[in-house]
């Protein structure tokens, strides 16, 4: 059974940036919070300087969407490349 690349890089960019976006959120309510998630962020993506206001979230979320996605569209662009060709039944 082939994955669809689309639905996998959709739910990539959901997974992903919505972990960030939620992180960052709890970080501004709570200070301390994913603090350590956010500067692993900040190593990866250039222009985010980690844990900030609210426009630092949306920053992040979007670097985090879009890295989410290209990574789901890699992983079932392998995942069906590497799948055994199968023939058609004989009918």
């Amino acid at each position: 059974m082939r994955l669809n690349i689309k639905a996998l890089a959709i739910a990539g960019a959901i997974l992903w940036g919505g972990g960030f976006f939620l992180v960052g959120l709890l970080n501004l309510l709570f200070r301390s919070y994913g603090t350590a998630f956010l500067e692993l962020g900040a190593s990866i993506y250039p222009g985010y300087h980690g844990p900030g206001g609210f426009g630092s979230v949306v920053v992040v979320t979007l670097y985090a969407l879009l890295d989410g996605a290209v990574t789901g569209a890699i992983l079932g662009w392998l995942y069906n490349l590497f799948l055994p060709k199968t023939t058609a039944p004989a009918a």
